[in-house]
């Protein structure tokens, strides 16, 4: 069905609900279920569960302190249902939000959805988009208890990053555990390649309630929202249940940049920089001082990142980033993403293990023109996919070039068609580049310098 006007559905329906949630204990798990509605519209009911079989919990999972933890889960999953028709007013009927809080969730819902308002053509206002209005008063105020195992919880989604995290994190091999969403070969394959067992495996599965799906297929609003801001409170929750005092993230410095030059759309903003800080901020001030949620691999970019991934063999073969071949645990080879990493790994690992690992000869294939314009800088708009910069992968493709020219092996079409352009002679040295804005504590400092003295050294 086409899809509705804006303007007449935020008239139509003006109120989104965040009525309720609920925890549960089950033999084999916890399931955390949310209560949103729409006036005048439909109810949605999603859930999660956070499997404990394999796990010593530690902390009571309907305790106070995770009872606030997923009170704020419900308040990211909302985004993803008030998208459908942007009701210009949120009514928080199950928990209690001062201003301060009022304002950081407003700045997260714009910024992690500025993907959907560009793509669904909304000129959205941050300052009138959306009201958030509390019906509960401020509680008592009390501190709330944590027992910490010292452990620290790695998020794994099977692609070279979290591999990267994970070996360099080897020195505390007995303190690593993992955390996964809706878990797929490649994630517990890449934990496996570590030398790790499924045991070390926090797993959760979270739904989307099919009334979504259905108001789509109405012609209601769909379109990307800021995930991994659910996976930031779903592994805090996961955290406090077994006691872990880290949650080791491995977003990378890339991922502050926009997808479109001159503006804040970005497909990563709660990846980035900005959003890790609020996340650590927000949960100073209202959840677990204890807790500590950061980026190991945030002083870095994903050009020096895929030089370390190459030299960690043992990964090669399990690691998949490919959205659209996740179910079937493949690399597609025809999406931006698959583009990109073939791509940023070209310079690092030999190309025809490259091609073998990716089926296909990317760099080769015509068809992929325009996600490879985008993702050099020649077209304006960067794929709306977990991509580095376009610096990065200049860098890398002249590299590239480099290899093929001095060994007289004839350019791929798209690499032939980029140095027409772009030259064969890399600028600078991005391999030597730190970013300072990052939040590694001090006892993760050794694997930083660990990883920098590797990818900063000539090749």
């Amino acid at each position: 069905m086409p899809q509705k006007d804006f303007d007449t559905v935020r008239k139509t329906y003006q109120t989104f609900c965040y009525n309720g949630y609920s925890i549960i204990k089950e033999k084999d798990g916890v399931r955390l279920s949310f209560d949103f509605s729409i006036d005048g519209l439909c109810s949605f009911r999603p859930e999660t569960v956070v499997y404990t079989d394999n796990l010593q919990v530690l902390n009571a999972p309907d305790a106070p302190a995770a009872k606030a933890i997923v009170f704020c889960l419900g308040m990211v999953e909302l985004i993803s249902y008030w998208k459908a028709a942007c009701p210009p007013r949120v009514l928080i009927k199950c928990g209690y939000l001062s201003e301060q809080d009022i304002a950081w969730w407003k700045k997260l819902y714009f910024g992690g959805l500025s993907e959907f308002f560009y793509r669904n053509g909304i000129a959205a206002d941050e300052n009138t988009f959306m009201e958030i209005v509390c019906a509960e008063e401020k509680p008592e105020e009390q501190p709330f208890a944590f027992q910490s195992a010292g452990l620290n919880l790695i998020p794994v989604g099977g692609g070279k990053d979290s591999c990267v995290t994970t070996e360099l994190l080897r020195r505390f091999h007995d303190k690593n555990r993992f955390f996964t969403v809706n878990d797929q070969p490649a994630r517990t394959d890449t934990v496996l390649a570590g030398g790790y067992t499924e045991n070390e495996i926090v797993r959760t599965h979270r739904t989307i309630d099919p009334m979504l799906l259905e108001l789509n297929r109405q012609g209601f609003f769909n379109g990307h929202t800021p995930f991994s801001a659910i996976v930031a409170f779903l592994s805090y929750y996961c955290a406090y249940l077994i006691g872990a005092e880290n949650i080791v993230l491995s977003n990378e410095s890339s991922a502050n940049e926009s997808n479109i030059s001159g503006t804040e759309v970005n497909h990563q903003y709660s990846k980035s920089f900005a959003f890790e800080q609020d996340f650590a901020d927000y949960c100073v001030r209202n959840l677990i001082p204890d807790i500590h949620y950061f980026s190991l691999l945030r002083p870095f970019s994903e050009l020096q990142i895929a030089k370390q991934f190459a030299a960690f063999g043992q990964y090669h073969e399990s690691f998949r980033s490919c959205n659209r071949g996740s179910k079937q645990n493949i690399w597609c080879a025809k999406c931006a993403k698959c583009l990109f990493v073939f791509s940023i790994l070209s310079p690092f690992m030999p190309y025809d293990k490259l091609c073998r690992l990716f089926g296909s000869d990317m760099l080769n294939d015509a068809t992929l023109l325009s996600d490879f314009d985008g993702l050099v800088g020649f077209s304006p708009v960067k794929p709306f996919e977990c991509v580095g910069t376009v610096d990065e992968i200049v860098f890398a493709l002249q590299c590239t070039a480099q290899k093929f020219l001095q060994t007289g092996r004839p350019l791929p079409v798209l690499l032939a068609h980029f140095v027409d352009r772009a030259g064969a002679t890399p600028q600078g040295d991005l391999l030597k580049a730190y970013n300072d804005e990052n939040h590694v504590p001090a006892a993760f400092l050794p694997a930083v310098k660990e990883m920098y003295a590797y990818v900063s050294a000539d090749c």
